[in-house]
């Protein structure tokens, strides 16, 4: 008769909890990595000379239109045989920073280009330079009105970091796998993982909701689609 049988896979929470963990540390930084990326590509796309837009624009072409998976892996398995030395870990980051980047400049740029031209014409009449109209009277209103955006993009890059277990990460995917070869408890095992995704990508959703309410409630902006159609000049 069929039964669950989870017994074995607490007996091997230290494992899971290493995993949990490591996932953590991974989400977290390609999190803040990748919307730094993104925050800089977008204002390059925004305000920056034609080659270097150009740059970016393939940039986020190649990475959106690639699986994760080989980026991951020419990251991993190329750069060592270029000579950069990297481990399994920064390899991980790197490559969900890039992809949490490309996807990002996306976003970004739909919030810069929802700030209506004469905000900003504003600020040229006042004799503000180009940064500081972006800092000043662009940059907050666009991460406000694209935050549920970005949110929604920093759980998905979250759940990606379970690829990092193809190339030995042992995040909470791969310490799964692990207990999974050592127990024989398949089912048990990744009900068990899916659970704590579950449970890890609601109370990121939660904390970054409340976040946005803190950073951007009283703005009262309202937030955009992000297929926007070019802002007319």
């Amino acid at each position: 008769m069929f039964g669950l049988h989870f017994g074995p896979v607490f007996a091997r929470s230290d494992a899971l909890v290493y995993g949990f963990w490591l996932t953590l540390q991974l989400s977290a930084s390609a999190i803040v990595l990748g919307s730094l990326v993104g925050l800089s590509a977008a204002a390059v796309r925004n305000m920056g000379p034609r080659p270097l837009r150009w740059l970016v624009q393939t940039y986020v072409e190649i990475i959106r239109n690639t699986p994760f998976l080989v980026q991951l892996y020419i990251i991993f398995f190329g750069l060592p045989s270029l000579g950069f030395k990297i481990n399994a870990i920064e390899a991980g980051i790197l490559a969900m920073t890039i992809n949490l980047g490309a996807y990002s400049t996306e976003i970004f740029r739909a919030g810069i280009e929802s700030v209506h031209r004469s905000q900003i014409e504003a600020g040229q009449a006042l004799a503000l330079t180009r940064l500081q109209v972006f800092r000043h009277i662009v940059l907050v209103p666009a991460v406000a009105r694209v935050w549920p955006s970005l949110v929604s993009q920093f759980i998905l890059i979250m759940l990606t970091s379970s690829v990092c277990s193809f190339i030995s990460v042992e995040e909470l995917s791969g310490a799964s796998y692990t207990i999974q070869s050592e127990t024989f408890q398949s089912f048990e095992v990744y009900i068990v993982a899916g659970l704590v995704y579950l449970a890890l990508a609601l109370v990121l959703k939660m904390a970054f909701a409340a976040l946005g309410m803190r950073l951007f409630s009283r703005r009262r902006i309202k937030p955009i689609a992000l297929h926007l159609p070019e802002m007319q000049p």
